[in-house]
């Protein structure tokens, strides 16, 4: 298969110059696997993108948290494909489901903006997740197909694509789902990718864990067959960020 181990970092709204110099500092002086076992990428917030890619070791890259949906213009308080594409900035998250919830960013919405980034070359971690309510009542395969869907219906290449599966009941709660549970959703977002974006897509492309993953439950949720690597939220401010990015050498036996 050859998917590669991807570990995103999420700093979300966190830092300041000080405090993000020193998890720099910390991810610089890391020991961690090559290149070849593991891609990762930190995603700080915007105003701290040029220091943080300035100051970042080169096998580790850097990711906006978000950008606007078509070219830049007269929209107040939006950052645009172009510009990241101008500060050499090589990934973009997008659909996250912080900015689903609070912002009301539509699935439609999220897809149109995937597939503009990736438009003007930029890769995308593009987040689907089912909210507690949705899990409880069965739907929540149904429900991280259609936010799928709204992606593949504007895009017909998935080279560039990151799908990150983050159950929204998972975020900053402390619950995590169980591996089995995660292999489940991944396995069947694989399946569903298998059926409506091709065979190659769906071996290809990388399935990554989102929820409440920290140092210590990471090697059991990463060992499961589908799932490619994970998108860290609070623990990617902490040093065992480090572990997490270890872990993909459970993946070596394959």
């Amino acid at each position: 298969m050859g998917r590669k181990f991807f570990v995103g970092g999420n700093w979300k709204c966190n830092g300041t110059g000080e405090e993000v110099k020193k998890i720099v500092t910390t991810l610089n002086e890391a020991e961690v696997p090559s290149e070849d076992v593991v891609e990762v990428v930190v995603s700080p917030p915007f105003v701290f993108l040029p220091l943080v890619k300035s100051l970042l070791r080169s096998d580790f890259h850097v990711a906006a948290q978000n950008c606007w949906v078509r070219k830049g213009g007269a929209f107040t308080g939006e950052i645009s494909a172009e510009m990241l594409v101008n500060l050499s900035i090589p990934w973009v998250i997008h659909g996250h489901s912080e900015r689903r919830a609070l912002l009301s960013e539509s699935s439609e919405f999220v897809g149109d903006k995937v597939a503009y980034a990736l438009s003007q070359g930029i890769k995308v971690i593009a987040c689907v997740g089912e909210t507690l309510e949705q899990r409880e009542s069965g739907s929540t395969v149904a429900v991280v197909a259609a936010q799928t869907k709204a992606i593949a219906d504007k895009v017909s290449n998935w080279d560039n694509i990151v799908l990150a599966y983050e159950p929204v009941w998972a975020i900053g709660t402390g619950k995590v789902a169980s591996p089995a549970q995660a292999q489940e959703v991944h396995c069947e977002l694989r399946k569903w990718l298998h059926k409506n974006a091709g065979a190659e897509v769906a071996a290809s492309t990388r399935i990554i864990y989102g929820g409440s993953v920290n140092g210590a439950n990471c090697k059991e949720l990463a060992a499961q067959p589908d799932v490619d690597g994970f998108l860290v939220g609070g623990a990617s401010l902490k040093p065992e960020f480090i572990d997490i990015i270890k872990s993909a050498t459970v993946k070596k036996n394959d």
